[in-house]
């Protein structure tokens, strides 16, 4: 299926074409999957982007406004196929029976062993239209947890690796997410709060303000295109079709992520990385408050078999730096991703 309204190509990039589909998982969730595919040929080794904890596939990588599409841009200069993925509870995915239910009444949902099934779906499918072909992986902060937890179980399907801005338990302290912290259990500090739920709703108002605060500047339009912010609210509230079941409109997102957030940022490793045997790049922006630098050089550290690993911090570049302003480290992010694709 073409989407009609899907973002246009900006002048002078070559014309893109856009294809939802859906995949089934080794345990029956469907995926949804959007191929974004250049008119002029699939190009080399596929590309799959990974979202994170909160904001699904489209949401993040695939927005109608000039500089909100990742995914489009790098299909554009790569000339490759990109694909972006909804893991389960989250956009156009299957979600549980649980999460119609008050999210008190289950335990944090789609955690990471289950994520590594979703992506595991959309790589093989992905492989299969590329003639069998590795596959590259982009993740963005949990979702770079997951594509490397992934990799590292099935080195052999992954080509390349990028972690934006991802957790590795580098470090046993986070000032946000980590134990003793907000989200931690008052009588355990070191276990995630057992009052977390199986999901939480986000609504338009719970979006930006931390992307606000790391903004280094009074006015935000200064760093962040409002039509892009703007694109962003909308499309994550788009992303669940019973946001406006409630006042004011609020999509689910599944809690399985902060709790392996949570124990990332305690030290604890999730996956061991030395399994790892592709090229990996893992991008910090220096005004990220997910990351830590100790989780970047842990990984480093470990990835023993990787080909190679290369570390890069954008200077004064926020958390959400693929969709602030080109001059403000988006430029940077697609240079260093162009470059690692095409070359390693």
């Amino acid at each position: 299926m073409v989407l009609p309204n899907a973002p246009a190509a900006e002048a002078g990039s070559p014309a893109l074409v856009r294809s939802d589909f859906q995949v089934t998982t080794i345990d029956g969730q469907t995926i949804h999957v959007r191929e974004i595919r250049p008119q002029d040929g699939p190009g080399e080794e596929p590309l799959i982007l990974v979202h994170g904890a909160r904001v699904p596939g489209i949401a993040s990588f695939d927005l109608d406004v000039p500089h909100g599409s990742l995914a489009g841009d790098l299909a554009s200069q790569l000339g490759r196929i990109v694909y972006v993925m909804d893991a389960r509870g989250y956009g156009g995915s299957s979600r549980s029976e649980a999460m119609n239910k008050p999210p008190g009444e289950s335990h944090p949902l789609s955690r990471a062993y289950e994520m590594v099934r979703d992506i595991d779906a959309v790589v093989r499918e992905a492989s299969r239209r590329n003639g069998g072909a590795q596959v590259g992986l982009f993740g963005w902060a949990t979702g770079g947890m997951w594509a490397a937890y992934y990799a590292s179980l099935w080195p052999d399907r992954v080509g390349h690796i990028v972690m934006l801005n991802a957790l590795y338990g580098g470090a046993s302290e986070h000032p946000a997410i980590g134990p003793g912290s907000p989200i931690s259990d008052p009588g355990h500090p070191d276990r995630f709060t057992p009052k977390a739920g199986g999901y939480a709703l986000n609504d338009s108002a719970s979006l930006l303000p931390s992307w606000d605060r790391s903004i280094p500047s009074t006015d935000k339009a200064d760093w962040r295109d409002p039509a892009v912010a703007e694109a962003y609210t909308e499309a994550a509230l788009r992303s669940d079709p019973l946001s406006d079941r409630h006042s004011p409109p609020a999509f689910r997102a599944p809690r399985g992520a902060m709790e392996d957030s949570f124990y990332q940022a305690g030290g604890r490793r999730l996956f061991d990385a030395s399994s790892i045997t592709s090229p990996v790049l893992i991008i910090r922006s220096e005004r990220d408050f997910w990351s830590r630098p100790e989780d970047a050089r842990a990984f480093a550290h470990d990835a023993v078999h990787a080909a190679n690993v290369r570390i890069v911090t954008i200077p004064d570049a926020t958390h959400y730096v693929h969709l602030d302003r080109p001059e403000h480290g988006r430029d940077r992010l697609m240079s260093e991703l162009v470059g690692f694709f095409a070359h390693g």
